[in-house]
Parts: C-alpha cells; structure tokens; sequence
C-alpha cells in the first residue's frame, strides 16, 4: 500500500499529464507477459519481432512468454521487470506540462543526478545485470546509452501507433477533466480505478512490492492516464510531485478491427453514417475515423455534420485537436439497434 498525503492545499495542485516515458516503461512491462494483458496481445505481438531484430528485447522460448530479467536484450529490457515488481522511479520523471514530447522527457531523464540513479538500482533486483551495474558505477553514461534505447524502441514499438494512442489520452483528459468540474475532487479520484482510494486527505494505492515510501504531505499529485498501465495502476512517491498512472478509458478500443454497423440503424441513417456512428466507441478525430472506416475525411466530416444536426454526435475542442463523440440519445440508438 502507497499512501499520498494530499490535503486541500495539494489537492488544488492536481494536475493531468500525458507521458511519452510512461507509455515507454508500461509497454516493455506489456511485452514481459503479454498474456497478463490480453488487450494488448494484437500490439505485443506485431512489435515483438521487430524489437528483437533490433536487439532490445530478447528472444523467448515462448511465442509471448513472460520473460525474466535476465542479461539478454538491452538495458531498457533490464531495468523493467514485469508486473507488479518495482520499476525504478527515475525512469519516469514527472512530466513538465500537459504534453510534452519525447525529447523533452528524455531531457529531464539525462538531467537525473548521479545519487538519485545509484539510490533507485539500489532497490532494484535485476540490479545484477551487467548493464544495469555499469549504469549504477557510471549513471551520466549509463543514462545516454538508456536514453538512445528508448528512441529506437519508441520509433518501432510506439510511433507508428502514437497518434491513435494520443487521441486516446487526450480525450481521457478532457472526461477527467469534466469530471473533476462536475463532482471534485473526491468524485474524481475516487472513480479512478478500483485500487485507488481518496479518503481523510490521504490518496491510498494498493500495491504489493511497493519499496517506496509513503508521502506524508504531498505537493500536489500528478495523474497520467495510460494505455499500457493497464489493468492495475503504477505510482511514483518519491521526487517533487507525487505521480499516478492510471488505465485511459477506451483501451479496448485501440486494436480493434472495424465492425460492421447493425443492419437496423444502416436502414434508418444510411451506410456510411452508420458505419461513423458505430466506430465511434470513445472520442475520436474525424482523421481517425476515416482511418478506422476507410472513408474519405471530407466524406467523414459530411456524415458528421448531418449526425451533429441531429443530436447524435458532439463536437469539443482538446489543445489543437477536434474530437467527436456519441450524444446519449446516439448510444441509446445504437443500444436498441444492436
């Protein structure tokens, strides 16, 4: 069990990140046992072969196996067990801002001092690895030679699908956001996930082999809403502000293959506006739902206009993204439909 000291002063510092580094670490997780996350399992298994050519993840015996920590495959394979043992935390450093871009993280992680990664590995049972010895006897070295590791995994794991995983999050954030406006706090905090619990000015995290340590008096809390994380939740106690990677709604969504509208509602709206309708299972751009119906954009935002005058889609604006989402009279529809 984590516990986070949040009283009023440091609940109004609560604030949403969405976090290259996170999705990084909780991926490699994803790939150690790929069976312990069966959504994933159409994304672990079209990466798996290209990480391993590259030489960061190692072969398994297995088509999917879980993997131990082991020396083969690089130090970023090294230094992320799999789930629920302990990642060290400077391999996520708070991000600055709502989302800042790879390279700006990676900035932050080269930044960390030298004690800071030698204290972290100290905790660490794969500390044992060769390379993760090297980077604990020479951390600014050993940091480089990560961050180079991360850039290559994030250009074949993680770029290809970045921008459906960010409209994702994105709109993860603007539903907690109003959530937060709605209910507070407590209502949102509360509705996070099944092993967080806000109560008495205390955010409680139910975590086994958990080694940090609990944080009386928090400086806010830093929530990160996650693909990869998913289906627990991942903390970090230690630094300048407290951080909670939590499970983005709508991660089923994200490696599905496109399913057919049902018959009733293509007789009542059309094909191509019913096809829009039904892949419309969380907020989406209109680029991705062409994407996801194989339907032009302009013939998208057509369809989408014609639902928007009916009542049945909603438009918001997240930073400089246009997302859609199903009105409650459209789920209703879809509800009676299929």
């Amino acid at each position: 069990m984590v516990s986070i000291g949040l009283p009023g002063g440091a609940v109004a510092r609560i604030r949403f990140a969405v976090s290259c580094l996170w999705e990084v670490a909780t991926s490699v997780r994803v790939l150690r046992d790929a069976g312990d996350h069966a959504v994933h399992l159409p994304w672990a298994t079209r990466v798996r072969p290209r990480l391993v050519d590259a030489g960061l993840i190692p072969a398994l015996t297995g088509p999917l196996g879980p993997g131990g920590a082991g020396t083969a495959g690089g130090l970023l394979w090294q230094l992320i067990p799999a789930r629920p043992h302990y990642l060290p935390d400077f391999l996520t450093p708070a991000p600055e801002g709502l989302t800042p871009d790879l390279d700006t993280e990676l900035a932050t992680l080269l930044a960390t001092p030298a004690e800071v990664v030698r204290a972290d590995l100290d905790g660490y049972p794969g500390r044992d690895a060769p390379a993760v010895r090297h980077l604990h006897a020479d951390p600014a070295d050993g940091l480089r030679r990560l961050a180079d590791e991360i850039v290559r995994y994030w250009r074949i794991a993680l770029a290809p699908d970045w921008a459906r995983i960010r409209l994702l999050l994105d709109a993860e954030v603007h539903h907690r956001a109003r959530r937060l406006a709605a209910d507070g706090a407590a209502g949102l905090l509360n509705d996070l996930h099944r092993q967080v619990r806000w109560e008495g000015e205390t955010l409680a995290i139910a975590q086994q082999h958990c080694t940090a340590a609990d944080v009386p008096d928090g400086n806010g809390l830093v929530l990160i809403p996650s693909v990869f994380v998913w289906p627990s939740v991942a903390s970090v106690a230690a630094g300048p502000a407290p951080q909670l990677a939590y499970p983005a709604r709508g991660i089923a969504t994200l490696w599905e293959t496109p399913r057919q509208a049902p018959d009733s509602l293509v007789a009542v709206l059309g094909r191509g506006r019913a096809r829009v309708l039904a892949e419309m299972r969380s907020p989406v751009s209109t680029t991705e739902l062409a994407r996801r119906t194989g339907l032009s954009a302009g013939g998208v935002s057509q369809h989408l206009a014609v639902l928007r005058a009916a009542g049945l889609v909603a438009t918001h604006r997240t930073g400089r993204t246009v997302l859609n989402s199903r009105t409650t009279v459209a789920e209703a529809l879809l509800s009676v439909a299929g």
